[in-house]
């Protein structure tokens, strides 16, 4: 756009609101932006897996479980498995690291929407999304893994031999981390809806109830193990990241109530208008 039509279009919408077909400008060209993002790092993602032993640390814990056989090496079905499985692994982890730079290009696109305590509630809740993802693929790796595989090799043992398949192994090993970082989110997810006004911690709390059964249904079908153990093991951290959420929403939501009251104390006359003077001749 010509700078006379910027002026021109600023002078016929003195708000400075951006027409619907900048709008569709704009996020086309944060989605390119945020495409580009994803190649550029899927062939870094690509190189560090071939370079620095990823697929080593994915498959170390099911080496660990064949504690009689440490060279335990995967088979393939295919000729082609071996690129594949490096490209797949070379993407997820591309989609990983550029992870904060695409969720920085929604966040450009929608903050201009946004109001001043929304953005400072959102802000925070970005680093903490990162840090909270980071814990449950740790938790992931260290525990729930190990403890599933430990359950999975006691069955038909006498009838059946291990043979693992890189694509089918790999595929169980990606989902259940990747699903523990997204799962250690609640409380980024319902910082986000606080901020928006369209949830309150009164109502978290009212939910707890429900939210405890959902929490074990979860953990049994996402950390398939002893019944007892691994899903009483896995419903606490859930648990108390749920309470941690109805802290955060109390928080973000007093927030808004102060707010919203100095919003009203400044917009209330404070005193009577004063008489209109009268000028003496």
């Amino acid at each position: 756009m010509a700078l006379a039509d910027r002026i021109r279009a600023s002078r016929e919408n003195p708000a400075g609101e951006m027409p619907f077909l900048e709008h569709l400008e704009e996020l086309r060209g944060r989605i390119i932006r945020s495409l580009l993002y994803v190649g550029i790092f899927s062939i870094l993602g690509f190189v560090v897996v071939m370079r620095y032993g990823v697929l080593e640390l994915l498959l170390d814990p099911i080496r660990k479980a064949f504690a009689d056989n440490p060279d335990l090496k995967l088979i393939y079905l295919s000729p082609a498995d071996p690129f594949w499985v490096t490209l797949k692994l070379g993407i997820t982890l591309g989609i990983i690291l550029a992870f904060p730079l695409v969720v920085y290009q929604i966040w450009a696109f929608l903050s201009p929407a946004l109001e001043k305590h929304e953005k400072r509630a959102i802000i925070p809740a970005m680093y903490l999304g990162l840090v909270l993802f980071s814990v449950g693929v740790a938790m992931a790796y260290f525990i729930a893994l190990p403890i599933t595989l430990q359950f999975f090799l006691g069955f038909q043992t006498e009838f059946l031999e291990a043979q693992y398949e890189i694509n089918a192994t790999l595929g169980f090993v990606t989902r259940l981390l990747l699903g523990f970082g997204v799962i250690f989110e609640l409380p980024v997810v319902i910082m986000v809806l606080t901020a928006l006004g369209l949830v309150t911690p009164d109502f978290l709390r009212s939910k707890r109830r429900h939210a405890i059964v959902i929490i074990t249904i979860a953990a049994s079908f996402i950390t398939p193990g002893d019944v007892v153990m691994l899903t009483v093991m896995m419903m606490l951290p859930l648990i108390v990241l749920y309470e941690f959420s109805i802290g955060l929403s109390s928080m973000i939501f007093r927030r808004r109530l102060r707010k919203q009251a100095e919003l009203e104390a400044s917009l209330s006359p404070s005193s009577e208008p004063p008489p209109d003077s009268v000028s003496v001749g």
